[in-house]
């Protein structure tokens, strides 16, 4: 059967439901896929070892003929072994299988084989402890005697399977087309894209495969810059509300808080405010600590944009963070209509609705604001802080999914509050002037094009990104070059310092009974649990276990449970136990839920803490402090490692959240920093990372040469066609 790129999984040799299934679930469904799915590491069998030269530790392939083997079960734990002896003509070595009794029926004596691995020493000689093997024939090996690639893999599949698909896959590698101009290629000293594909699957060697990784991390890197540059291009050539500074009703908002802004908020919310007050799409992230009160900046705003008669649409990741936002934004403006619009959830701060007290049409003129005056940061904003009453719940009222999506379509509701769900086709905005991004770095063009369009008044709205999630400087110039970044390193007067210490496994019952004396006082305690499986996607396995086990540890205290699978109303109520402390610990998930907001909480316990980077710890850590009693964070490692510990004590040792940031980028690499939650350039990204600083500088200046040399690429059709190929599937997304 021919192979070609677009030949389903389904279609190779040894390709059941099963396996197809398996596959799925890494994003393969098809020949092209498969080839684009890259190996993670190469362990390097290239070294040829014989029985005369032998030291522990080397790794490398031997060839010989088995003169025994068997399978035998341990005293020990019952574990099942298979054993053989490998003859390579200078003397024997043994070649152990743990839980692998098919290995006795696959290899024979007599056969004739190549296996690979790192020779270790046991009391009865040399060993390799589950080897990779093959027959050895005159062919090109696959898993043994060259750099042999390590895939991303899931339950069920073993880098055997992977290679030996890959393998077929590669009939098709002349299909794939090149995406970057020839001349770009000759000047960046590129190879060809077949020839990178191949290489990058099966290298003959480390030089073979560092150029070939090359190319693949310039081609991923060069069509992010050229989707970054054409959207930085459409941004600066489209047409915004120009959103007056409301200067009366922002100094009321700020002296009504129950709080003093911090000289960073004054100087993020004024440089917000002046961005709006342009005719031009504002494109600015607003970056700061955990809890450094980046969402009150925002509601200024939102108010600004509301005192101006346009909607702001404030967008979160989870349902628990968009609620906590709605409650919070509802308290700041009892008096607007705020809404809240998620897949599970509908809900109106409907006091103004209501009553009738709609604002006049006056009101809502453009000319009732002042422009910003230059170098005039909010300066007065320091009004003796008054206490605001909080909206009370009988002003809250339910109303069904269309009454509050035909008051958002008729411009009734000022700010809407919600996850993806208000991008969904039958929402429409009147007057949509502001988006606010919570927690994602890059809102995609597609998605920023989509709520565009669902506003009647079609100008492109202006956007504010928000996260707790520092970028390194260095980051900062090279990937993010397009966006305007406003930075809140204070934290709020009265922040109190948590107490961060790495517990080891014998100091866990001292921790526990600390845990339970803080309880008693009334306070409460999270308690973060890391992913334990590859198939366990959300953490939830872990979650589960975890929570088990407090309940054990801890049988008169009430306990809550909060992952990603829970239903939406579940967690919902789990949440609202934790923060009226109707539960006293909460076992959640990391990957799930952010932002969550308890000030009776003192105390975080991370279990796996070495399986986190140092920005996400710091994330956790930044969850408790926040009300007037000392706050301990604990990390529980679940190994002793040199490495761990001197990670870990960094962590302990820096507060400062973009030192972390720096720190993390040093010492794990920014793909692991930024995970797979963040979307934007990171989540396309699938070889190169944001540690290839040099790369994205290079690739960025290639991509502002072509686009200066052609805005509309039609000298560079393989390009566009591929660029054009990335929007569908982003819009389909």
């Amino acid at each position: 059967m021919a192979i070609h790129l677009a030949t389903p999984i389904s279609q190779l040799t040894r390709v059941g439901a099963v396996t197809a299934k398996r596959l799925s679930k890494l994003g393969i469904a098809n020949v092209r896929e498969l080839l684009q799915h890259y190996p993670l590491r190469y362990e390097d069998y290239t070294k040829i070892l014989d029985s005369r030269h032998l030291e522990s530790g080397l790794a490398g392939s031997m060839v010989g003929t088995i003169t025994a083997i068997a399978k035998r079960e341990t005293s020990h734990k019952h574990m099942k072994l298979s054993e053989a002896e490998l003859d390579d003509g200078y003397g024997i070595i043994k070649l152990i299988w743990f839980n692998q009794p098919f290995i006795t029926e696959t290899l024979k004596e007599g056969d004739r084989i190549i296996a690979a691995g790192t020779i270790e020493r046991d009391f009865n000689g040399w060993v390799i402890k589950n080897p990779a093997y093959e027959k050895a024939t005159l062919g090109q090996t696959l898993h043994t005697a060259r750099l042999v690639p390590i895939y991303p893999a899931t339950y069920g599949l073993t880098q055997k399977q992977l290679r030996f698909l890959v393998s077929q896959a590669l009939a098709a590698v002349a299909e794939f087309w090149e995406i970057i101009p020839e001349a770009i290629k000759k000047q960046a000293k590129l190879i060809d894209k077949i020839e990178a594909i191949r290489a990058i699957h099966l290298p003959e060697n480390q030089a073979g495969w560092q150029r070939a990784l090359r190319y693949l991390k310039f081609e991923e890197l060069f069509l992010t810059q050229i989707l970054t540059e054409q959207s930085r291009r459409a941004l600066q050539s489209a047409t915004a509300p120009a959103i007056p500074f409301q200067e009366q009703a922002t100094k009321e908002l700020v002296s009504s808080l129950p709080f003093k802004l911090t000289t960073d908020q004054r100087k993020a919310a004024w440089q917000i405010l002046k961005d709006l007050s342009q005719a031009r799409p504002m494109n600015r992230l607003l970056q700061g600590e955990v809890g450094s009160g980046k969402t009150v900046v925002a509601a200024i705003a939102a108010l600004n944009a509301s005192e101006s008669g346009f909607q702001t649409a404030l967008m979160a990741p989870t349902e628990i963070l968009a609620l906590q936002h709605y409650q919070t934004i509802s308290q700041l403006f009892p008096d607007k209509p705020v809404a809240l619009l998620t897949s599970k959830h509908s809900r109106l701060s409907t006091r103004v609705i209501l009553n009738g007290a709609k604002r006049s049409e006056e009101s809502q003129r453009l000319s009732t604001g002042s422009q910003p005056e230059a170098g005039r940061p909010l300066a007065d904003f320091d009004s003796v802080p008054l206490s605001r009453d909080s909206a009370q719940d009988d002003g809250l009222q339910t109303l069904s999914r269309n009454d509050i999506k035909k008051a958002i379509s008729e411009g009734k509701v000022d700010i809407i509050i919600g996850t993806h769900a208000i991008i969904q086709n039958d929402v429409i905005f009147k007057k949509l002037g502001l988006i606010v991004i919570d927690e994602q770095h890059r809102f995609g063009v597609e998605q920023r094009k989509q709520l565009k369009d669902k506003s009647v008044v079609r100008l492109v709205p202006h956007l504010l990104s928000m996260t707790a999630t520092p970028i390194p400087r260095s980051l900062a110039l090279t990937v993010y070059g397009d966006l305007d970044i406003s930075t809140i390193r204070e934290l709020p007067v009265g922040r109190v310092p948590i107490d961060t210490k790495i517990i080891e496994s014998s100091g866990r019952a001292q921790a526990y009974r600390f845990m339970a004396d803080k309880i008693k006082l009334g306070q409460q305690a999270f308690v973060v649990c890391p992913l334990i499986e590859d198939s366990d996607v959300l953490g939830v396995k872990s979650a589960t276990a975890e929570f088990e086990k407090l309940q054990k540890i801890f049988p008169n205290i009430k306990i809550g449970l909060l992952h990603g699978k829970l239903k939406s109303k579940e967690k919902e109520a789990v949440m609202a136990d934790f923060r009226t402390n109707q539960t006293a610990i909460l076992a959640a998930t990391a990957v799930v839920e952010v932002g969550v907001d308890v000030p009776n909480a003192s105390i975080m316990v991370i279990e796996g803490a070495e399986r986190f980077g140092l920005a996400q710890l710091h994330q956790f850590r930044g969850r408790v402090g926040r009300g007037e009693q000392a706050s301990f964070c604990f990390l529980f490692p679940t190994t002793s490692s040199a490495q761990v510990k001197h990670r870990l004590q960094a962590f302990i040792n820096t507060r400062d959240g973009f030192e972390i940031a720096e720190l993390d980028l040093k010492l794990r690499g920014p793909g692991q920093i930024y995970g797979t939650t963040q979307s934007g350039f990171v989540e396309n990204l699938k070889i190169a990372s944001l540690s290839d600083s040099e790369l994205i500088s290079e690739t960025k200046n290639f991509a502002k040469m072509i686009m200066d040399q052609d805005p509309l690429l039609a000298r560079f059709r393989e390009l566009k066609k591929e660029l054009q190929n990335i929007n569908r599937e982003l819009h389909l997304e």
